[in-house]
């Protein structure tokens, strides 16, 4: 299959029956992969696409329900992230994900054309997508520092490194778009190729410090020793 094979529309109304199968997703996608994800409820997904504030895709012969992400705004509309990107297994090496992405980052231009778009990442193949889009890799710092953001994090099985962390580095990967000030796409992609195996030890290191926080929290029977936390890496060592 590829990108022809699938509609992808903004959501509207008509969709809402699909929020609790994009949530089941959502919470199946994290454990199969042994990741963080922040949680959604189906009135979450609900409200987005009734706000038209988010991307859907549907396989056209079939219209079977294939993929979704939508839009968040922080800091008054100052900064939107482009969150929930999900695709339904069966279609998840048809370059759905990409496509979608694109069709979010070109919504979210059009809503909010001044706004810093960013994302948090655990997957190397979505800092590919971000790329091309023109997304740079950043530290925590020149994220939204909207505590109702961080709040959502919550939900998510890294949320003590985080907060250990002080809302500066976690597992994830920061990246952001800012429309005032960015490089261009095909610049973003060079780099994203030049530095990729330094992305992916990075990863593998992150992974590592996850292990080590978890036994840290078994031995100590609460949530892991500040110590364990603070010898992870810091992200300003990429770039």
């Amino acid at each position: 299959m590829n990108q022809n094979d699938f509609l992808i529309i903004t959501a509207n109304a008509t969709h809402v029956d699909f929020a609790q199968i994009i949530c089941d997703e959502y919470e199946s996608s994290a454990k199969a992969r042994g990741t963080g994800i922040a949680k959604r409820s189906p009135d979450y997904v609900k409200q987005k696409m009734l706000e038209g504030k988010a991307i859907i895709a549907f396989e056209r012969a079939t219209g079977i329900w294939a993929g979704f992400c939508y839009i968040e705004t922080w800091s008054h509309g100052e900064y939107v992230a482009n969150s929930g990107l999900i695709v339904a297994p069966p279609y998840s090496k048809a370059g759905l994900a990409k496509a979608i992405k694109q069709e979010i980052f070109k919504l979210s231009r059009k809503l909010y054309p001044e706004a810093k778009i960013f994302g948090l990442t655990t997957g190397l193949a979505v800092m590919k997508i971000n790329s091309d889009l023109g997304y740079e890799p950043v530290t925590y710092s020149e994220l939204t520092q909207d505590d109702a953001f961080w709040a959502g994090c919550k939900s998510c099985v890294n949320y003590d490194i985080l907060m250990s962390k002080e809302r500066k580095n976690c597992m994830c990967t920061a990246m952001l778009y800012d429309p005032k000030d960015h490089y261009e796409p095909q610049e973003t992609a060079q780099a994203f190729r030049e530095k990729k195996g330094i992305y992916e030890r990075w990863m593998r290191i992150k992974k590592r410090w996850r292990d080590l926080f978890d036994r840290d929290k078994e031995k100590t029977g609460g949530g892991g020793t500040l110590a364990a936390a603070k010898r992870m890496f810091s992200l300003r060592s990429l770039w």
